[in-house]
């Protein structure tokens, strides 16, 4: 019998800067080996594979995709024996709690011909810095979008019926919950379901509801209390013990994205540009906020305001995804240095013990 395999982010591009949510992801697991090593060093094939091999087995994966990179994977995670293999290089560097006990170390570097590196020492230096500033310039470009983003939610908050968003709210946590209580601490994940990546914004809402009996499509603008609802929905499960699947917005990371309750086979999601979805099952049902909270004719008497600040805001978008995409190229040139320098011969002998420890670890189970 094949395991569930699901796709998500725990760091992304944002108008924050790079937004690591890496510490819950990991929170709970009892085995993780932390991947050192600079790039193009086998990191992502090797988890991958690993991946892959596991989901032969049958085993229920989990595969941490990586925003700068669209072909590459941050991590794997085999959900019910809490065991995980992650990139523990830079941005997301990860502090372990207990080392050699829960965390222990793997060293690509081990598999590299260090005398082959330094000869291309300045080039490499040069190129670090390079994608450092292209970096910089995308994260201060989606602080621009996302100051053009805030300048559309202020048109619709100022129309917006605060009563009216409280009722709907009131009656969807209801529905939901009713008056069921777990008599056991809430399990709270937070994650992201997409991301800004050099090939543009990617989503993974499909794939992580797949197998969810009941989906809520939130429809609106920007500034109609479609995260305000969310993160209400979310105190409300973890008050009452459920666990919650917490998936914040790959561009503003302060804001939420989507919920997912498990337990009750409910998800409910931001389903606007750029992750825009319609209902395609019959239980599936929308949830409009513009059509329930916002002023009749805001869209209308507003419309060049919109419209300037959308363009803008899309404009600014486009500027910053631009420059993940130069990142992108001179990162790939940065890999062809250390894929020359790899004896992957090595590399694949640390893939094939993390495999053998892995293996052992799940007869002790």
């Amino acid at each position: 019998m094949s395991g569930k395999v699901r796709h998500y982010y725990a760091g992304g591009n944002t108008a924050k800067g790079f937004f690591s949510l890496y510490d819950s992801v990991l929170n709970d697991l009892e085995r993780l080996f932390i991947l050192k090593g600079g790039p193009g060093t086998g990191k992502s094939s090797l988890m991958k594979k690993i991946g892959k091999l596991m989901e032969d087995k049958g085993l229920d994966v989990e595969y941490l995709h990586c925003a700068s990179d669209t072909n590459s994977i941050d991590g794997v995670i085999l959900t019910n024996e809490k065991i995980g293999v992650v990139d523990g290089t830079a941005p997301h560097v990860i502090e372990p709690k207990a080392p050699g006990v829960i965390e222990e170390y793997v060293n690509l570097g081990e598999a590299w011909d260090s005398q082959q590196l330094i000869s291309n020492k300045e080039a490499i230096l040069k190129l670090n810095e390079h994608i450092a500033l292209k970096f910089e310039a995308a994260y201060e470009t989606f602080a621009e979008s996302l100051s053009a983003h805030d300048d559309i939610e202020d048109i619709y908050i100022s129309n917006m019926d605060f009563t009216k968003a409280n009722e709907l709210t009131e009656n969807l946590i209801s529905k939901f919950y009713g008056s069921e209580l777990f008599k056991k601490e809430s399990i709270v994940k937070h994650r992201f379901l997409g991301a800004a990546t050099p090939d543009g914004a990617v989503d993974f809402i499909q794939n992580l509801t797949e197998d969810i009996e009941k989906r809520y499509f939130i429809k609106g603008r920007a500034g109609s209390g479609k995260s305000t609802m969310l993160k209400k929905i979310v105190s409300a499960g973890e008050k009452r013990g459920f666990d919650v699947e917490v998936y914040h917005c790959g561009f503003a990371p302060n804001s939420l994205d989507m919920v997912i309750l498990r337990e009750k086979g409910i998800a409910i999601f931001d389903s606007t540009a750029p992750h825009e979805y319609f209902p395609d099952r019959s239980s599936d049902e929308i949830i409009d906020m513009y059509e329930t909270c916002i002023t009749q004719g805001t869209d209308e008497k507003f419309a060049s305001d919109i419209e300037r600040t959308t363009k803008a805001y899309k404009g600014k978008m486009k500027e910053a995804i631009g420059y993940l995409a130069e990142a992108k190229k001179l990162r790939d040139e940065l890999e062809s240095y250390y894929i020359e320098a790899m004896d992957f011969i090595k590399v694949e002998e640390i893939q094939q013990s993390i495999i053998n420890e892995i293996e052992l670890l799940l007869e002790r189970k």
